[in-house]
């Protein structure tokens, strides 16, 4: 069959985000080699890199630009996509904090129903069947949509990005903006200050838990960051409930989901809603005293002992490595 699927795009700064990316993928999946995809930016000026798209599967970059659109502005993105949506048969979000809340208001604007934070689709006997974890991850949900234009929204790191061999060869085309009222209107956006890599774009993780036992102890965590070379320091939610790390760092269903190349887990029991945010990442590694701990379970590698005396050897190994190469 084929299909024209619409992406949504994030940008941040000026720059197109990388959970965009696993958005046009999903869109390419779906569409395979007969459908197209349509993905949709936008920006108070067109960005420079909006063509870049194309690699990523986008057969059109449509750039929606407005004087209002520097930030995100709810109504207007939900007014253009909703006038967008004729022809598409499907329309693809990330389940991202501004696709958490432009989803849901482009699906009462179209009266069609909404798969969100789903973490595979694929099309079936003619319908859209997303599945998504439900109940903390502890059981798996699969969705058919009925509606026209089906509407999803993509768990981030749920899905691989990378750059196709068969890039497309469409262009960038300005889009219309329909009139809007702007009821919402973001006026600044002001960022706690964090780490220089934050824990969805690293391709390794170190995670600590009340393990740890004191805030100070996370200077274990960041020396073996450091140590490892372009790694981010992540927390369980008892932690950051406990006041000990920012919630930007928290890692688990009421937090972010990571999928990176290596996931270290540190003083972490394995409670279910922890492994929901992190058990796609591609090597775990469990390190903690408890040898029947949860965590072990979905472990690769696991190292039952005391993180004080593993960790400040693991570091001063990894260290003695790294200077030989």
């Amino acid at each position: 069959m084929a299909t024209t699927i619409l992406a949504i795009m994030e940008t941040r700064d000026g720059t197109v985000r990388k959970v965009s990316h696993e958005v046009l993928a999903v869109a390419r999946a779906l569409a395979g080699t007969s459908g197209s995809v349509d993905a949709v930016l936008f920006a108070a000026q067109p960005p420079a890199d909006a063509s870049a798209l194309r690699a990523f599967g986008a057969d059109r970059v449509l750039v929606a630009a407005h004087p209002d659109f520097a930030r995100y502005n709810p109504d207007g993105f939900a007014a253009t996509i909703a006038s967008l949506a004729a022809g598409h048969a499907v329309i693809v979000f990330a389940a991202t904090a501004t696709g958490r809340d432009l989803a849901p208001r482009v699906a009462a604007k179209l009266g069609v129903g909404l798969a969100s934070d789903v973490t595979g689709v694929r099309v079936e006997g003619g319908s859209v069947i997303a599945t998504r974890p439900v109940f903390a991850g502890r059981a798996i949900q699969n969705v058919r949509l009925r509606g026209s234009p089906a509407l999803v929204s993509v768990r981030p790191n749920a899905f691989e990005a990378l750059p196709r061999d068969d890039a497309r060869s469409g262009g960038v085309e300005p889009v219309s903006v329909p009139a809007f009222e702007a009821r919402v209107r973001v006026e600044a956006v002001k960022a706690a200050e964090k780490a220089a890599l934050d824990v969805t774009e690293a391709p390794i993780v170190v995670s600590g838990g009340r393990g740890l036992k004191d805030p100070a102890n996370f200077a274990l965590l960041e020396e073996l960051a450091a140590a490892l070379g372009n790694t981010a320091v992540g927390a369980s939610r008892a932690v950051v409930d406990a006041g000990w790390r920012d919630h930007a760092a928290q890692v688990g269903q009421t937090g972010k989901t990571v999928s990176p190349g290596l996931y270290i887990a540190v003083g972490i029991s394995g409670a279910i809603q922890h492994l929901a945010g992190m058990r796609t990442a591609k090597t775990i590694v469990a390190i903690n005293r408890d040898k029947d701990a949860p965590i072990f379970k979905v472990a690769d590698y696991g190292i039952v002992g005391d993180l004080f005396e593993v960790l400040p050897r693991l570091t001063e190994e990894i260290r003695k490595v790294r200077s030989e190469t």
